[in-house]
Parts: C-alpha cells; sequence; structure tokens
C-alpha cells in the first residue's frame, strides 16, 4: 500500500441546464488539481454535469446528446489525474444519479446511487431508476467506495461499500442548506463510519438554483469520528485531502477545519449567495425594491449590497400621506449609509388619479382594505416600471409570516422577480437584521426598535391584525414545519381561539402564494416546492 494519496474536493457551482459550460468548468479544475495542487484524485459533486436539481430538463430529449458529449469531452480532456464526477446516465428508458471515476480515458468505477430521496425539496423518484450495486475503485492501492447524497443517510450503500473491500467512503453530494444542516450532516456521516469502521470524504456545492441554496461545508472524518477537514459555507474552493494509508487503515490527514457558523450568520451568508445566483445566473444588471423605512426592506438592502455591491442596487421611498417622517428619514440614512442609488416618488397623483377614477362604481362606500391595496398596486406599478426599464429585477420585501397569513397584496408589494427573505419568520428577519449590523453598520437602529406598520392608514401598527410576532411565529412554524394539529399546538401553550384563527388565514390565502415569487428556502418548510397544499379546500380547523 501506498503512503498516501492527495484527493482534490472541487466544491463549486455549477448552472443547471448549462452542459457545456459545466464540462468546461469540470475540464478547468482537473488541470488546476493536477498541474497546482499535484493531486492523485479530483472530485465533482452530484450531477455537476447537469447541474442539480435539474428537474423535468431530465426528461428533454436534447439533454441527453449533451450529457453524451460533455462526457466524451471530460473522457478525452483529462489526463495524469483520476477524475470523479457525477451526472445523469441514460440506459434505455431509464436515468440513473450516477457517478463516473475516469483516467487518462479509461473508466474505473460507475456507480448508481441506491436510495432516491422522495420527500420535501426531493422527488428523485420521479426521475431515477435506483441503483443496486456498490462500486470500489483503487488509487495507488487505497480502495475507495462511493455513495451519493442520500445514500450515506441510510445504513445500506456503506455498508455495501465497505463489504465490497472499500477503505474509505467518498460521498459526492447536492445537498441544500437548511437550518443546522452542517450538523445533521456530520451526525449522519458519523453514523455511518461508527457502522463501517471506516472513514469518509464528503463533497458538498454551493450555489443558489431558484429556490434552494448549497452551502459547501464539505469535510472529511477519520475513523473514530472526528472532523480532520471542513470547508467554509457557501464558497467556492479546491480543497486538498491526504488520505494516508498504513497497516490499520486508512486516515484523512488533519487539516484546516473551519469553525461551524452560526445561525444568523448561515442563513445571512445562505440570502446573500442565494440573492447573488439568481440575479447573475438569469443576467439582470442590478436590482430594485421598494424602501419603506421598515425592518424588511432594510434588511434587504443590506444582503442586495453584499450579494451585488452597493453600485447595482436601486431604491425608491414612495411616501404617501401615512408614511411617517420616521420611516423617510430612516430610509435616507440607510442609502447614505450603504451608497445607494436612491429616488423619492411620491405616489398621491397616482393614488388620487386611481381613487378618482374608480368614483363612480365606488360611490360613498367607505373606506376600507381596498383604499390600502391601491396604495400597495401603485407602488408595485412604479418599481415593476423602473424594473422594466432599467433592466434591473425587483425583488419583493415580504417574509414568511406576512406570506402565511396573507398580510400581504397582491399585484402590490408582492410583485417582482424574487423574494430574499420569503422563508424568514418576522422574528429571524429582527435576528439577521441585528447580526448585520455586528459586521458594520447597515440598518438604524430605530428601524429595529420601532413597532413594525405597514403604514397605509393613520397610526397603523402590525399588531392590529395579527398576534405579536412572538405568539405569531412559534405557530406558524408548527403548522408549517411541525404539521401539528390545533390541538397539538394549543397543548404547547397557545390560545386555541388564536391558532384557529391564524391556521384559518394560512389556509385562506394558499391562492396569494401561488403568485408570490421564488424565494431562498432556509427552513425545513418553505412556501414553494416542499408545500403544496390545495388552493381549493373543504378542511376547517376546529375551535
Amino acid at each position: 500500500m501506498t503512503d498516501k494519496i492527495s484527493v482534490a474536493l472541487a466544491q463549486l457551482d455549477f448552472i443547471v441546464g448549462d452542459v457545456a459550460g459545466n464540462a468546461a468548468k469540470i475540464l478547468q479544475y482537473s488541470a488546476r488539481a493536477r498541474d497546482d495542487l499535484r493531486a492523485d484524485v479530483v472530485v465533482f459533486p452530484e450531477l455537476s454535469i447537469s447541474g442539480y436539481p435539474p428537474e423535468d430538463l431530465l426528461f428533454h430529449g436534447g439533454l441527453r446528446w449533451r450529457i453524451t458529449a460533455a462526457l466524451d469531452r471530460i473522457r478525452t480532456g483529462v489526463r495524469d489525474i483520476v477524475v470523479v464526477v457525477g451526472y445523469p446516465e441514460y440506459v434505455d428508458e431509464n436515468i440513473f444519479n450516477s457517478c463516473i471515476v475516469l483516467k487518462d480515458g479509461e473508466t474505473l468505477a460507475n456507480y448508481r446511487k441506491c436510495i432516491l430521496p422522495n420527500y420535501r425539496v426531493f422527488d428523485e423518484v420521479r426521475y431515477f431508476t435506483p441503483g443496486k450495486t456498490a462500486a470500489v475503485f483503487s488509487v495507488k492501492g487505497i480502495r475507495i467506495g462511493i455513495n451519493i447524497c442520500e445514500d450515506v443517510w441510510q445504513s445500506g450503500p456503506a455498508s455495501a461499500a465497505r463489504a465490497a473491500g472499500a477503505e474509505f467512503i467518498l460521498v459526492i453530494n447536492g445537498s441544500p442548506y437548511e437550518l443546522d444542516s452542517q450538523q445533521k450532516r456530520e451526525t449522519v456521516v458519523r453514523q455511518r463510519i461508527e457502522e463501517t469502521g471506516i472513514p469518509a470524504l464528503y463533497l458538498n456545492m454551493v450555489g443558489g438554483q431558484d429556490e434552494l441554496v448549497f452551502d459547501g461545508g464539505s469535510f472529511a472524518m477519520d475513523a473514530a469520528g472526528e472532523v480532520s477537514f471542513r470547508a467554509s459555507a457557501f464558497d467556492e474552493g479546491l480543497h486538498v485531502v491526504e488520505l494516508k494509508g498504513s497497516a490499520t487503515g486508512v486516515e484523512p490527514a488533519k487539516a484546516e477545519v473551519v469553525a461551524m457558523q452560526s445561525t444568523e450568520e448561515s442563513v445571512y451568508g445562505a440570502l446573500v449567495r442565494g440573492t447573488r445566483d439568481y440575479v447573475n445566473k438569469h443576467g439582470f444588471k442590478g436590482v430594485v425594491l421598494g424602501l419603506s423605512g421598515g425592518i424588511d426592506s432594510a434588511l434587504i438592502v443590506a444582503i442586495a449590497c453584499d450579494a451585488l455591491g452597493a453600485e447595482r442596487v436601486r431604491a425608491l421611498m414612495m411616501p404617501f400621506r401615512y408614511t411617517s417622517n420616521m420611516s423617510q428619514e430612516d430610509a435616507a440614512k440607510q442609502v447614505a449609509t450603504l451608497g445607494v442609488q436612491y429616488d423619492v416618488v411620491p405616489i398621491s397623483p397616482m393614488y388620487e388619479a386611481t381613487t378618482a377614477s374608480l368614483k363612480p362604481i365606488f360611490g360613498n362606500m367607505p373606506n376600507d382594505v381596498t383604499e390600502e391595496n391601491i396604495q400597495a398596486r401603485c407602488r408595485g406599478l412604479l418599481l415593476m416600471a423602473v424594473s422594466n426599464k432599467t433592466g434591473c429585477m425587483l425583488l419583493t420585501t415580504g417574509n414568511k409570516s406576512e406570506m402565511a397569513v396573507g398580510y400581504a397584496t397582491l399585484y402590490g408589494d408582492m410583485a417582482g422577480g424574487f423574494a430574499p427573505i420569503k422563508d424568514c419568520s418576522k422574528t429571524m428577519v429582527y435576528r439577521l437584521a441585528k447580526y448585520r449590523n455586528s459586521l458594520s453598520p447597515a440598518i438604524p437602529k430605530r428601524v429595529i426598535a420601532r413597532p413594525p406598520s405597514a403604514e397605509l392608514r393613520p397610526d397603523q401598527k402590525d399588531s392590529d391584525s395579527l398576534p405579536a410576532y412572538d405568539v405569531l411565529d412559534p405557530i406558524l412554524e408548527a403548522f408549517i414545519e411541525d404539521d401539528l394539529s390545533v390541538d397539538e399546538i394549543t397543548r404547547r401553550g397557545f390560545d386555541r381561539v388564536t391558532v384557529t384563527r391564524i391556521l384559518e388565514m394560512v389556509k385562506s390565502n394558499e391562492y396569494k402564494r401561488r403568485q408570490s415569487p421564488p424565494g431562498i428556502r432556509i427552513s425545513t418548510r418553505a412556501f414553494g416546492r416542499d408545500w403544496r397544499y390545495p388552493i381549493t379546500s373543504g378542511y376547517t380547523f376546529p375551535e
């Protein structure tokens, strides 16, 4: 057995559907791993040739031949290093989520993912046929087994690799971020190590893909379950791990172990990475948003600046008679601090023209939520016009608490292309604002301290329509993320009438959420691909 081999982990961002571009990136980083890092093996993430998740693109006939061409290009274009790469493998009418191992044009191994996840954001059973056998390949005498993502979450595939002679498990992943995801991954890999007695390398991709953000955090774990290497979260990188062989087995050499991030740091990092990638991958010049002087839009301005640079961010203050001086002062202070382009466009002329046009229909009916929504829709029209004219994407500023209970206006503040904090509760918004200010001044302290208000009528407060957020948010989490019943939520100490009212609000506003823009998933259940409640429903929540 050789003394050691050097494995380069390519923790990279691949674009779904850009097969030629992804192949070029694989070739580029393979050359870097070989020439600059002198690595023996370079490893790329799950489905890196197609990007992950490719969803129904997998069914498109054009993707199949592009994958074949890309594999041929990699097979013939890389020499003097072992390349491990994830790809969709087409065999007759079947598609496999596979990993191929190449060396100088020859195939050393080909592994097909055995465990296909079919829960929350994952629906791989829709696309893939499961594999059935282990795959092990040797590099300088060290025998390495392969798992793909979900495989390692159950004991079978790792144990099968060990039984096939593996001395080390290599796991390639497309594992999206959610709260505490890094701790969960390391816990489950440690369990596999306890079962098999052999160490593991875990490679995860990075980058935003629609609602999902992949956070990297690749790591190596020795046979005792200790982390000997951990890469940074949300950053691309090519990281080398040395595997040392001896008479007692194979172990990863000690290397840098980047500290795990706090909840606020990791969530904020996900929002920044997801916003940057969504805007850039869609080719937008920058972003525009409405800045109200409130906490939600203030946080999003900070996120946008950190994601794109202040020069690519434009904010509009659109005051009306109910907009307080405090809101206007705080908005102006924030843009001055961050260096954001700023415009003040009053909506009074639009509002008055709209209500005058409707006067023959409305007659003497009293003002109600209709007039409040007209204000929001005037602002939405202005923002979409600026977006169209400048080529900047409109960011919406609604949070998960508001989206859950419908405290948002269709074609008004819900208008836009991307919703960065769509999966952040109001409570989390405040935590993130305080975290961002701990790095450098970005959000005026008064914005964080003042009671939240939509400012659509005199002296309006969110608490006029909703329970306090420290009551609302735990109830929403219990229902949305934990699927608890009214009885179960009430047993957590909440008033039964309040619980029933909130759950009915969630149910009755499903139609709004179906028309909302995509946003970054940070929880275990976001409104989007892993929330599929019916719009039309006779289900009631008993009082």
